[in-house]
């Protein structure tokens, strides 16, 4: 599957998915929240992009922004932030929160993997599950975002923990079943009926990402595997109760560009 094609079959999904996503997680994300993962690791908590006080002025990226909530919660809190998304479905739903809440960002449409940006545009960059899982090369992604950040700047993005990668989509008990290995890297693809590719989905492993990081130019500084809360009941597609509290189903890689 190369870039080209599963950034199409990206791009398609998204666009006409956009609304019926919204409308049934819209409720979760909120119109300006920062939400890390299913898990329900909020920003506002973790500070995973540094102290509040950090974020003030910051030139901010979210790469990924689908209808960019991550990003209308770091302008709150007075980062200068930006969304980028690859679907012009998403961005639509951006602006529809935008009149919304009255806090507008720049949105703009474009590849993860060619960011339309000058070198060293930002301070920090983030991704909260919405690029990196859904690209041919995350190499060139991480390469990109180390591009566009400042030296010294961070990089901290979500994506399915990869030992996910052996279990069914199935939050139930049958969800417990390993049926392919881990270290099967083949994409999941769903055709439409002309053969198209219509969802691309990329299974790296942990070390895969590890390296991909540190050829980019990043220091590896945390790698985060958030643990079911307590209380949490609902589901969200294969993130359960009863899974989470089995294995992982979130990692958060925190990364700095040496500076």
């Amino acid at each position: 599957m190369s870039s080209a094609a599963s950034t199409a079959a990206s791009r398609r999904w998204w666009d006409a998915d956009a609304e019926d996503y919204q409308a049934e997680h819209g409720a979760f994300l909120g119109d300006e929240d920062f939400v890390w993962c299913p898990e329900r690791l909020r920003e506002a908590d973790a500070r995973l992009l540094g102290e509040a006080e950090a974020l003030v002025g910051a030139r901010v990226l979210e790469v990924g922004c689908g209808a960019a909530s991550c990003a209308r919660w770091l302008a709150r809190q007075g980062a200068r932030a930006v969304g980028l998304d690859v679907s012009a479905g998403m961005l639509r739903q951006a602006a529809l929160a935008a009149a919304r809440t009255g806090v507008t960002v720049p949105l703009v449409q474009a590849s993860a993997e060619q960011l339309p940006f000058a070198d060293a545009s930002f301070d920090l960059a983030c991704s909260a599950f919405g690029a990196v899982p859904f690209v041919a090369d995350p190499g060139a992604v991480m390469r990109e975002v180390a591009r566009v950040v400042r030296p010294g700047g961070r990089w901290v993005f979500a994506v399915n923990h990869p030992m996910r990668w052996m279990f069914s989509d199935d939050p139930g008990p049958d969800g417990l079943t390993v049926i392919q290995s881990y270290f099967d890297r083949s994409p999941y693809v769903e055709v439409d009926d002309q053969g198209t590719p219509s969802y691309v989905e990329h299974h790296r492993t942990l070390g895969d990402r590890v390296r991909d990081v540190v050829a980019a130019g990043f220091r590896l500084e945390d790698l985060v595997e958030p643990e079911w809360p307590e209380g949490l009941t609902e589901t969200w597609g294969q993130w359960s109760p009863l899974r989470g509290a089995l294995f992982p189903g979130t990692s958060i890689f925190c990364c700095v560009k040496p500076g």
